[in-house]
């Protein structure tokens, strides 16, 4: 949020009582449409680390990733290596303020929704805020990356 407001960039907080990991869950609790829920998850790709953005009702295609980034092949990032990375834990990994800046590629289906709603850096506090905001903010590759 921090950084955000340093990019005056408007958003709008929601929380909610994290009981379980996971966008379905936020998205229940929160009363907002699963598609518009953007999942953030480190990938190693080639070995290197970088963020995949997913809508949460689509599942990650490593493959398309690993083209994406023009790796041989990409694989979830070990969730202490995702948490060292990031600074956050996992379910609350955002791909903003983390503690090293990592490529992303953002899920194309996602800019389609004027607004979309990504983790805070904290279990159970959900931002929302314009997907083109989010794409230009992470300078993301926007393309295909569901399974």
């Amino acid at each position: 949020m921090r950084y955000l407001r340093q990019e005056r960039i408007p958003f709008d907080v929601h929380t909610y009582e994290h009981l379980e990991k996971g966008a379905e869950f936020a998205a229940t609790a929160l009363g907002l449409p699963l598609e518009r829920f953007a999942k953030t998850l480190v990938v190693e790709a080639g070995g290197d680390p970088v963020f995949a953005l997913m809508p949460g009702d689509r599942e990650l295609s490593l493959k398309k990733l690993a083209r994406a980034a023009g790796a041989k092949q990409a694989q979830l990032a070990d969730p202490r290596d995702a948490e060292r990375l990031t600074g956050y834990l996992v379910g609350g990994i955002s791909p903003f303020g983390a503690r090293r800046p990592l490529p992303a590629y953002l899920e194309e289906t996602l800019l389609e929704h004027e607004r979309i709603a990504i983790n805070a850096g904290q279990r159970g506090v959900i931002l929302e805020l314009a997907s083109s905001e989010v794409a230009r903010l992470l300078d993301a590759s926007a393309v295909d990356l569901s399974a």
